[in-house]
């Protein structure tokens, strides 16, 4: 396959991480005839259900890696923190989509919010913390509250401490164990909503509707689509989205999280994969978020991605799964689970899409 060759059906997609995001994308290379084949270093990873084929390797398993890229066509991933020296072997052996840039930005929350702030768009104040000195420096340009983070690695509240007040700053500081981290200042926000964004191989960009997010414990509990925004707000979401995709000349589906304030929007964070507030789109849509990166990953043009009806989507986490049942005999409830054996608190098990109202 060249760069620009479409893959035919029965051509076989790379994926790294095998959690339920790479679930739902083999279960979409399946629909459209192509074959998924999953990298993790779990022995039974959710998506080892679906795929078509699993390799059970470490990330640095050299050997695995290239056996691995030997038998696909192109790489993905469903998650943004893959090692670096996984990636350095393997980019010249397959097309890695999205490409390393993407990554590169996103793996680091410094580097994220300069390259936003590069583009004109609005981020927190922030400021790079790589001491208890540093972040008492930091906090006399960035007054509390505010939120230090680890600068890597860090996902569903997980590398993160409140600075309510500056006495706060040596106990944050020792919750990051010595990672490099970042000091965000809070931003007074009405909601929180985040964009799906797809770009295809030669550059076409399409939006799907802004969905309003709420959050519990720094995780995602739901997902409401439409968003409660302006016309023009939407519209300047659907842009921003668009430009920062074209900015990391992007190939597949990503998550632009957004913060609604009176000043505008201010760009909360970005997600280089298929995103857990994109999941709506599986029973709003014709084409969702996995089979449009699917598409996007394999050359084929973008599907339509406009709603046909207003969703809820809830995620089912820890003892959520409890209420299964009622909500299987719930009427308009879709039910997506991820086939995990263990529930813990934080975890998420699976989703459900709820059918508010077909779109008038």
């Amino acid at each position: 396959m060249t760069e620009a060759t479409p893959l035919q059906t029965g051509a076989t997609i790379g994926i790294l991480g095998g959690g339920q995001l790479g679930r739902m994308l083999s279960v979409a290379a399946s629909r459209l005839g192509l074959r998924a084949h999953i990298y993790d270093p779990s022995p039974q990873p959710p998506a080892g259900e679906v795929a078509a084929k699993v390799t059970t390797a470490a990330w640095d398993d050299t050997v695995a890696l290239r056996a691995f890229a030997a038998a696909v066509d192109v790489i993905t991933y469903e998650f943004e923190n893959i090692p670096t020296a996984t990636l350095d072997l393997l980019d010249p052996l397959r097309p890695i989509r999205p490409g390393r840039l993407a990554l590169a930005v996103s793996q680091d929350r410094v580097t994220e919010k300069e390259f936003l702030h590069g583009l004109g768009l609005s981020v927190a104040p922030f400021a790079p913390v790589n001491s208890l000195d540093d972040l008492n420096a930091a906090l006399d340009s960035i007054p509390a509250p505010g939120i230090l983070k680890t600068r890597r690695m860090g996902y569903d509240g997980k590398g993160q401490a409140r600075i309510m007040d500056a006495a706060d700053a040596p106990d944050a500081w020792a919750a990051m164990a010595d990672a490099p981290a970042v000091l965000e200042g809070f931003i007074s926000f009405s909601h929180e909503v985040s964009v799906i964004v797809a770009r295809g191989l030669n550059g076409e960009v399409a939006c799907y509707d802004p969905g309003e997010n709420v959050h519990d414990g720094g995780i995602l509990r739901t997902t409401t689509v439409p968003a409660r925004l302006s016309t023009a707000q939407r519209t300047d979401a659907v842009i921003l989205a668009g430009r920062i995709a074209n900015a990391l000349d992007y190939v597949g589906v990503m998550g632009v999280e957004l913060f609604v304030t009176s000043r505008g929007l201010i760009v909360n964070e970005i997600a280089p994969r298929v995103h857990n507030s994109g999941h709506w789109t599986q029973n709003g849509c014709a084409v969702d978020q996995f089979e449009q990166h699917i598409r996007a990953v394999a050359g084929w043009p973008l599907g339509d991605g406009g709603r046909y009806a207003d969703v809820v989507m809830e995620n089912l986490i820890g003892d959520d799964m409890d209420r299964v049942p009622a909500l299987a005999r719930e009427a308009n409830v879709a039910l997506h689970l991820y086939g995990k054996p263990e529930r813990r608190a934080g975890r998420k098990m699976g989703h459900a899409n709820r059918i508010v109202a077909a779109k008038g």
